[in-house]
Formats: structure tokens, C-alpha cells, sequence
């Protein structure tokens, strides 16, 4: 697999990963089946895109194909508008699905596994209270204590269990465990639950069911149901693996083989749902989608790009050892590919008015601005120029440093593809703030030509201030102050380190063309940044999100 930086392929060895299936392959096992397996309790992040590209990507360079399978298996946390946003972020990203499936399609033969286990004395049913059972699993040093209703007879066991099927008892009065190694040195082994009882109905099985199968005693049996030849989890689940073994191992089903990956985590963010639920159900965001989250739909709300995201996931690559990535490397891949695709287009954030005196008076016209330096398909458009006009206030320096090459008093800029100017007069009010420049224009200057032969080092962006438009700016930044959220002292929480400034609105004027841009567009705003307009859009004034930043920390680290 490769990245493309600046036109050039890079090359880079394979991953732990790819190497494995490579070795399949020569051992003649050509086959490449992955899955895609979420939980359908909230929107995907950041993390879940690593995940998406890695699945699909290890079955398309090897000819397979990647499933989508969503854990259906807690109705209380699961909803029809989590499975329906997953899809939306998967296709978004770029990648379609083989098949698409749920664990409530295998809940009838989860069932009859879970019967198969309890004929083998392998699995029972348990009357202890869930703090019973934490109680006595033990620790990592103490061995557990084992249950006084282990040993059930098998013909008992089925009765309690098809009792549980039956809605005779209450949540939490019985589970089904599997009957392993109460002193594992693994606590996952130590009779872990397969099935609990929950009185919620389903979002795809209404109220036929009321035992619900657990993570573990679903995931693998589902893989091996698919046939999935390579299971890709996150590094966390590594200690779940021997429990994985040993059900398809006592079942004797097909052998699917579960292998694990170091988790995406991000500077200045925080990746657990909990912890992203919590800040949408607080108040702190405006919802999955608020451009501050590191969900999917809120960076594609940003004006993320997915080519953006993909590449993203390919640099960081594939690690068996969790660390934390720069936010920076991420807005650099942003940077990149919104160079190339979007639209240029003049935008004052702090306007500060100039008066061209000698400028005729009535008279507009038109400039013609290219659209996209990097791309000669996207043409030109018109700018409609007159007498007075809007800059930036930080283009403009009464007492300028050396090598200031903005505009100053008896110093010429150039307007951004338009006629050369010359401050000749500063206005203040009584404050003392400046109000107004008084600016006279070469007229042999127009269409940036350099024709009288006088060249100026500095270029600034305007706006007609007749023409102009006003719009909202959500200038967004990053939504905790410290590097690393989840790094806490005792009696801290993640929302102890709030960035008061993640998100500050601005009204700014842009060219009239903004207008008619629909929810979705992006832009970079001359000189200021990428920003793309809200899907909230107001009518008649624009609302533009500021995607990322011009400042590009990373590129000189990427270019080396």
C-alpha cells in the first residue's frame, strides 16, 4: 500500500497485517474475507474511519471483500439512526459492502450453540446477582471463587434457560455462563456471561427475545458464520482472543482468526462514546454532528474531505502498540487535498474600509479571479469592483515594521488580481481608531499586471463594499485545552480542560458569488483558510464553517 504525496508515489513495507495474509496466500489460501463490525449506540469517529480503511483496504489490494455486521446486541443502547448513520460514514468514506448483516440474524443459532454447550456441561445457568459474580471472579493475583450453581445438571440448565427465552424471570435474576477456568490467569476466561436478560425490545427483533447474547459469545460465532477469514480488532481486545479460540474451538465451527491492531487516538480529543455521548447530552456540542467532535458526520459537517481521511489513515498505518497522533498530520492531509479541490474566493474577516479617491465615482466593473491555481478546469469567475472597498484590518500597519509588505502610509500593495494601490490618508475617529484609508489606485495597474514596470512584494484580498455580503463565520478549533484529555489527575475529568474558545462565530462580508453556494461547498477563503458552508446554510446569509487553518505545521516533517 502507498500514500501520494506531492505526485510522488511512496512506497512503504508491509504491515503485520498484510504479511500475514501473504503468507496465507502462498500457503494456498488465497481467500480474503473481513468484516466491518459496529456497535449501532452512536456515531462513528475518527477511530472507526482507521478501522473502515484498514478492513476494506486489506480486501481490496487482495482481491476480497469486507462485510458491514452491526453488534445488535443490547437493545437498550441501539437505535434504527445509529445503523443508518453508519452507512451514510461507510459509503462517504468511499467503500461499499459485500454483504451487510446483523447479530440478531444469528440470534436463533446462538441459541442453538449456546444448548450445544450446555449438553457438553460446558455452559450454565447462574442465580447470582451481577455484584455477586464481580465479586467473586476473583483478580488478577486471586484466583476466582467458583459459582454454588456450577454445577447444574445439564437437563436443569436447559430448563432455567428455556425459562429465561420464556420471559419467566426478571432482568438480572439468572445469566448464562460458560463453564471454563475459574483460576485463569485471563479473568476473561473465568466463566464468562454469555447471555443476560433484558425486558427492552429490539430495533430489528421487536419482542421476540428477552435473552440477549453478550460481545464475546456473539462476535466470533458471527465471524465464523460469515466465514470471515480475518477478524480486525483493536489492541484491547487481545486478552479477548483465547475466549474467542475456545467457543469456535468447543463448537467445531469454522475457524475464523481474530487479529489486533493498535486503536487511532488523537491529540485534543477524546475517542470514548461515553465520554461523546456525555458531551452531546450536556450541552457542551450541538449534537454527533457538531464540527468539534471527531465523529464522521461532524468532520464531514467541517468540510473534511474523505480522500483526506483516507490518506490520513494510510500514513499513520498499521501499529501493534497504542499512541497518540498530532491533530497537525491530520489537518495536513485536509490541507492537502482542499488545495487541490477547492474554490478560491475573497472573504474580509475584519473589515477596514478604503476610499480609492481617484477612483470615478458611479463607476463598477468587473475583475476576473481564477477560481483554483491548482486546477485549470475550475476556470474563472467575476468580482465586481467600485470606488470603495473592504481589507483586512491586519493588512494595513500605520508605523510598519522592516520588511512589512502589506499596506502602510505612502506604500503600495497589490489588490488580489486587481490594480495596484497607495495609502495616502489615515482617518480615526475620536478614539483614536482607524476608520478609514484613503487610497488612490494605478489605473495601468489592473488584471495584476506588472505593464508600468513597478513591481510591490505585497498582495492583499478585498471586497466590494457595495457588493458585499454579509455572512457567518464559525471559526472552530480544538475543543480541549489539553493535549491529552484522558490523561487525568485524580479529581480531574475531561471536561475540566473545555476550550472556552473551540468555537467563536464572526460576521465577515464575502463576494456576492457566496450566495448561491449550497450546504456542502468548499471554498478557501484568499489568505484566510478552508471553511465550508453549514449544512444549517441561513437564506440569505451564508453560514461557513472554517475547516482548518492555512498554517501548515507539518509540511516541512512530510516533506523530508
Amino acid at each position: 500500500m502507498s500514500i501520494v504525496n506531492e505526485g510522488v508515489e511512496e512506497r512503504r513495507p508491509l504491515n503485520f497485517l498484510e504479511e500475514i495474509i501473504e503468507v496465507s496466500i502462498a500457503a494456498g489460501e488465497p481467500r480474503v474475507l473481513t468484516r466491518f463490525p459496529p456497535e449501532p449506540n452512536g456515531y462513528l469517529h475518527i477511530g472507526h474511519a482507521k478501522s473502515i480503511c484498514l478492513n476494506f483496504g486489506l480486501a481490496k489490494k487482495y482481491g476480497g471483500k469486507t462485510n458491514l455486521r452491526f453488534d445488535d446486541t443490547n437493545p437498550v443502547k441501539e437505535d434504527v439512526e445509529y445503523v443508518d448513520a453508519i452507512k451514510k460514514d461507510v459509503r462517504w468514506l468511499g467503500f461499499e459492502w459485500a454483504g451487510e448483516y446483523y447479530a440478531s440474524d444469528y440470534f436463533d443459532q446462538l441459541y442453538d450453540w449456546a444448548i450445544l454447550l450446555i449438553n457438553k456441561e460446558l455452559a450454565y445457568v447462574d442465580d447470582q446477582t451481577q455484584e455477586e459474580i464481580r465479586r467473586t471472579r476473583g483478580t488478577v493475583t486471586v484466583p476466582g471463587v467458583e459459582s454454588p450453581w456450577r454445577e447444574r445438571s445439564a437437563e436443569e440448565n436447559l430448563d432455567l434457560f428455556a425459562r429465561m427465552k420464556a420471559g419467566e424471570f426478571t432482568d438480572g435474576e439468572r445469566v448464562l455462563r460458560a463453564k471454563i477456568d475459574m483460576a485463569s490467569p485471563n479473568m476473561l476466561m473465568r466463566d464468562p456471561i454469555l447471555y443476560r436478560i433484558i425486558h427492552v425490545p429490539h430495533h430489528r427483533t421487536g419482542n421476540k427475545w428477552c435473552i440477549y447474547p453478550m460481545y464475546d459469545w456473539a462476535h466470533g460465532q458471527s465471524d465464523s458464520i460469515e466465514r470471515i477469514t480475518h477478524s480486525i480488532c483493536t489492541l484491547e481486545f487481545d486478552v479477548h482472543r483465547p475466549l474467542y479460540d475456545w467457543f469456535i474451538e468447543k463448537l467445531e465451527i469454522f475457524p475464523s482468526h481474530q487479529y489486533e491492531f493498535a486503536r487511532l487516538n488523537l491529540t485534543y480529543t477524546v475517542m470514548s462514546k461515553r465520554k461523546l455521548l456525555q458531551l452531546v447530552q450536556s450541552g457542551v456540542v450541538c449534537g454527533w454532528d457538531d464540527p468539534r467532535m471527531p465523529t464522521i458526520s461532524a468532520m464531514r459537517r467541517r468540510g473534511y474531505t474523505p480522500a483526506a481521511i483516507r490518506a490520513f489513515a494510510d500514513r499513520v498505518g498499521v501499529a501493534k502498540r497504542d499512541n497518540v497522533i498530532d491533530l497537525g498530520l491530520l489537518e495536513f492531509f485536509v490541507r492537502e487535498d482542499l488545495n487541490k479541490i477547492a474554490e478560491r474566493r475573497m472573504a474580509v474577516v475584519d473589515p477596514l474600509k478604503v476610499m480609492i479617491t481617484n477612483y470615478p465615482e458611479g463607476r463598477e466593473e468587473q475583475i476576473t479571479c481564477v477560481n483554483n491555481p491548482e486546477d485549470e478546469r475550475a476556470g474563472v469567475r467575476e468580482v465586481p469592483f467600485a470606488r470603495e472597498i473592504y481589507i483586512e484590518r491586519d493588512d494595513f500597519m500605520e508605523d510598519p515594521p522592516k520588511k512589512y509588505h502589506r499596506l502602510s502610509p505612502g506604500s503600495e500593495v497589490r489588490l488580489r488580481y486587481g490594480y495596484l494601490i497607495r495609502c495616502d490618508e489615515v482617518v480615526k475617529d475620536e478614539s483614536g481608531r482607524i476608520v478609514e484609508l484613503r487610497c488612490a489606485y494605478d489605473p495601468a495597474s489592473g488584471g495584476g499586471s506588472s505593464s508600468d514596470g513597478r513591481r510591490v512584494k505585497g498582495v492583499i484580498h478585498w471586497v466590494s463594499a457595495h457588493h458585499a455580503v454579509e455572512a457567518t463565520a464559525r471559526m472552530y478549533d480544538v475543543l480541549f485545552t489539553k493535549e491529552n484529555p484522558d490523561d487525568l489527575a485524580e479529581g480531574e475529568t475531561f471536561l475540566d480542560f473545555l476550550n472556552p474558545e473551540s468555537l467563536v462565530e464572526k460576521t465577515v462580508l464575502v463576494e456576492p458569488s457566496l450566495v448561491s453556494a449550497a450546504p456542502g461547498d468548499k471554498f478557501q477563503f484568499e489568505r484566510v483558510g478552508y471553511f465550508c458552508v453549514d449544512s444549517d446554510n441561513g437564506v440569505g446569509r451564508p453560514i461557513f464553517n472554517r475547516t482548518v487553518t492555512l498554517k501548515d505545521s507539518w509540511s516541512k516533517m512530510m516533506n523530508k
